[in-house]
């Protein structure tokens, strides 16, 4: 059946993860797209100013790579082809957790893939600049969304390019916000003087630092990367090794409130010291480093609430960050973004027919993404662990701490309740599979062992 076109212009506001997904979803339904991306983009995977935590460690999600695989056929291929690391669900990653030293390694049956940020979306580029209706527009900085003058619809974008030039403008059916901040939303909406969305916000105050290593010749053949736990609520130190393509690894190590690693290469390496357990320091001690050290801060978790809002704007979209973003330790934020886009395609691939589709597609989109960010959301509630964490308390997470434990302690020696809980971790199931009455019995009674 013929894709239904929904019209001849739209604008996405933002070249990474989120705006290329979300070309790639309208690309069957507009004549043309046109992405505005305020930095420079490399013709090569490597880090752009725009984007810095790309310098650290990313997890794509089997979701996520799922996901982009449904928005550009094939894209697992692209991945290989990269250089990504395949990596065996439960069996490749040494998980070393308070108790679990490790936690039991198990091949749960899939296969994911580790790469670096930059190799990731430069291949996710590669994918929407073949698209002969996408047009890529780099050092292109978005300066306002314009509205109709009763403030109803958006027309379009007001912009300024890296030429010196005085303001553009391009009009559009549709703009999508995929800033990360979503600046562009929230001025539209102080403009016409509507109300902002609610928003619902989880301070961590996370810092952290990464470092490139060539892989040793005499490397562990036992694992592939290495995730380590603090000892909440006291140790809040953490680290995450993966390998990268080029035969790397790429640490990222970090903690909250303060306790965050040194910016130069000693200091960093007597933080890895300080970890919990010593496998990362054992295994990088005598690796070669490869770069400098990058850091990076994390204030706090933000879910905005668009779907409480009476109205919207026909004919804008926020999407990704600028809707929720995720505390970065949880490798949650490609995944959800490619996610979201399968959604947006999915809304539009469903409509029968064009009618005023557009009308309807924000308020639609709001409502149904709520089930889809009800997992990694769930999730970042985690961080209320240390007491340090700013908002708003659930009254219930003591409970949910120890449900928590005890499915855990039962998922080590379950070999099916783990693979849930792996399946839960990469946003394949929604949390809710937790409430079967069956498991829910199996975990109260570990928690009546403790």
């Amino acid at each position: 059946m013929a894709s239904i076109q929904i019209g001849k212009q739209a604008v996405v506001i933002g070249a990474g993860m989120a705006g290329l997904t979300a070309a790639g979803a309208l690309a069957d339904h507009f004549d043309n797209i046109v992405v505005l991306e305020r930095d420079s983009l490399p013709s090569e995977p490597i880090c752009r100013a725009g984007t810095p935590q790309a310098r650290h460690v990313h997890g794509l999600l089997l979701s996520g790579q799922r996901a982009l695989n449904e928005l550009f056929p094939g894209f697992e291929q692209d991945l290989v082809r990269a250089g990504a690391v395949p990596l065996r669900a439960g069996l490749d990653v040494r998980v070393e957790r308070p108790g679990y030293d490790p936690f039991p390694q198990r091949d749960l049956g899939w296969c994911g893939y580790a790469a670096s940020r930059p190799a990731i979306e430069h291949a996710v580029r590669h994918r929407v600049e073949s698209r002969a209706n996408i047009t890529l527009c780099q050092r292109c900085r978005v300066q306002e969304v314009l509205a109709a003058p009763n403030g109803e619809a958006v027309t379009g974008v007001r912009y300024e390019n890296g030429d010196g030039e005085r303001s553009k403008t391009i009009s559009a059916d549709l703009v999508v916000d995929a800033s990360g901040r979503g600046i562009p939303t929230l001025g539209l909406l102080r403009s016409l003087g509507r109300p902002l969305p609610e928003e619902t916000t989880i301070g961590i105050d996370l810092g952290y630092g990464t470092c490139i290593f060539s892989i040793p010749d005499d490397a562990s053949t036992e694992w592939k990367g290495v995730m380590t736990f603090g000892q909440a609520p006291h140790n809040s130190r953490g680290g995450l090794m993966l390998p990268l393509e080029g035969n790397r690894w790429m640490l990222t190590i970090g903690g909250r409130h303060g306790d965050v690693p040194p910016g130069d290469g000693d200091g960093f390496l007597t933080y890895v010291k300080a970890l919990r357990t010593p496998t990362i320091y054992n295994a990088i001690g005598h690796a070669k480093r490869l770069d400098g050290v990058a850091r990076y801060g994390f204030r706090e978790s933000v879910r905005r609430h668009f779907e409480r809002l009476d109205s919207f704007p026909r004919g804008l979209l926020p999407i990704g960050d600028a809707i929720c973003c995720f505390n970065p330790v949880y490798g949650q934020g490609m995944s959800v973004a490619a996610l979201e886009a399968c959604l947006l395609k999915r809304l539009l691939e469903n409509s029968r027919e064009a009618g005023d589709l557009i009308a309807e597609l924000a308020s639609t989109f709001f409502k149904q993404m709520q089930a889809l960010i009800e997992t990694p959301w769930s999730v970042a509630m985690l961080d209320f662990a240390f007491p340090e964490t700013r908002g708003q308390r659930p009254a219930d997470f003591e409970m949910t701490l120890k449900f928590g434990i005890a499915l855990i302690r039962l998922a080590a020696e379950d070999p099916s309740v783990h693979k849930l809980t792996l399946e839960v971790q990469h946003l394949l199931k929604p949390r809710g599979v937790y409430r079967d009455p069956d498991l829910m019995q199996r975990v109260f009674a570990k928690m009546a062992e403790a």
